[in-house]
């Protein structure tokens, strides 16, 4: 059995990334605070903030990723907060830390003594994680630190047959980027205008990357950037 462990699948780019999964005939493992409806992903309920949330889930998680044929891990799951250099008191900066950066170092710790050969790490990352807007400063400083967790996954497990990338969208459809702007539809076809298709990315096509990556161990260490060529201001 083949098996994809999703964090954030519920909606958004983890959920389209579930249902290519399932397609496939994998086994699919949604950990997030809600519940994928894809029909086949056994959801795990797990804050990802909470250390002792992803030790359950690991108790399901570990037995299976063992049994399985190859393993493909994808750390979806994200914090998007609007705060500042000047304007971010500490303990918000670990709370997203802690969900977008320690949650995956967690995971990758228990998981990867049991994934074989043929398995994979992918880290979704965001153009974000190599530049920088306002407004979004513990966003951009865990994507910033994804891009490099990524590149040290990939040297510490050269010979082990597991690849490794960082999937960079640019802004795409979700839940989080409509509710980060605040659902104002002015915003939103001013942000979508900011690439040469002057569109919004759909979930599905940041998914279908995702899947393709796990398939082409050839890029491994890649950051891949998925934003439909982005304008440079």
């Amino acid at each position: 059995m083949r098996t994809a462990i999703i964090t954030g699948a519920s909606v958004g780019i983890g959920k389209a990334a579930a249902a290519l999964f399932i397609e496939a005939d994998y086994q699919v493992f949604n950990l997030s605070r809600r519940n994928c409806d894809v029909a086949g992903v056994q959801n795990i309920n797990c804050d990802l903030s909470r250390e002792s949330d992803i030790q359950r889930a690991l108790e399901i998680l570990l037995p299976a990723a063992a049994r399985a044929e190859s393993v493909c891990l994808v750390h979806n799951a994200c914090q998007m907060r609007k705060d500042s250099a000047d304007n971010c008191r500490s303990d918000n900066l670990a709370a997203v830390l802690q969900t977008n950066v320690i949650a995956a170092n967690s995971l990758n710790q228990e998981l990867l003594p049991q994934m074989s050969a043929g398995s994979s790490v992918l880290y979704v990352g965001s153009t974000l994680a190599e530049k920088a807007v306002a407004g979004s400063f513990s966003y951009v400083v865990s994507k910033h630190a994804l891009v490099g967790m990524m590149r040290a996954t990939c040297q510490d497990l050269v010979g082990k047959g597991i690849h490794t990338a960082c999937i960079c969208p640019g802004f795409t459809d979700t839940e989080m980027l409509r509710t980060h702007l605040g659902n104002d539809q002015a915003i939103i076809d001013s942000i979508a205008s900011l690439n040469s298709f002057n569109r919004l990315i759909e979930p599905g096509e940041i998914a279908d990357l995702i899947f393709w990556v796990h398939h082409h161990p050839v890029i491994n260490g890649s950051v891949l950037h998925a934003h439909l060529g982005q304008k440079e201001s």
